[in-house]
């Protein structure tokens, strides 16, 4: 399975995340802000970064940015409440592959399925 980096600043999304993807049988890392999301992810070597987009410290965006700005090729997933066609954009724009909106839907693992294996 997985190797995730999950940057969520909300505690209980950022549980519910972990949890399900655990069931899959991912191993799932964890950060709280985008500053510690792009040590974590430049350091360590992840099939995929799940990004909020909306955190503390450092934004998704600006993480994001920051990320490709240093050559980081890996797969970068937006996650945001917001799926307004210029905020998904916005997101697109900054360096992520694709996106998942908030609420996390009962598809999301399928989802994540289909985004990983699209790009490995």
């Amino acid at each position: 399975m997985a190797k995730i980096l999950l940057a969520e600043d909300e505690e209980f999304i950022s549980r519910m995340i972990s949890l399900r993807l655990a069931l899959k049988g991912h191993e799932i890392d964890q950060s709280v802000n985008g500053q510690e999301a792009v040590d974590k992810a430049l350091s360590g070597n992840y099939d995929m970064v799940l990004m909020d987009m909306h955190m503390p410290v450092m934004d998704g965006h600006e993480a994001t940015q920051i990320l490709r700005d240093h050559d980081y090729k890996g797969l970068i997933v937006a996650v945001t409440a917001s799926v307004m066609s210029a905020d998904t954009g916005k997101a697109i724009k900054s360096g992520c592959d694709e996106y998942i909106s908030k609420p996390i839907g009962e598809d999301f693992e399928e989802r994540l399925e289909t985004i990983l294996n699209q790009n490995r």
